[in-house]
């Protein structure tokens, strides 16, 4: 299956409200952080799923090295 390019109106779809996944990108990679108990609701420390967040995830405590452990599911175009 061709990986999935999401337009940023797209991603906005998927913030973690009314049963919808919570998506975030990071540097053009979109990872889905619905499982994340963190990312419960879509919200996670001011930060809100469905949003390019590469800015925010340089200040966080725990870095990109999260990333690694989450599913990918396409490419922010």
């Amino acid at each position: 299956m061709a990986e999935k390019i999401f337009t940023k109106e797209e991603l906005a779809q998927y913030n973690g409200e009314n049963g919808q996944p919570a998506y975030v990108a990071i540097d053009g990679v979109v990872y889905d952080v619905s499982n994340v108990g963190p990312w419960a609701g879509g919200k996670h420390h001011g930060n809100v799923a469905g949003n390019e967040l590469s800015a925010a995830i340089e200040y966080s405590p725990h870095g990109k090295g999260v990333l690694k452990k989450l599913p990918v599911v396409g490419k922010l175009a």
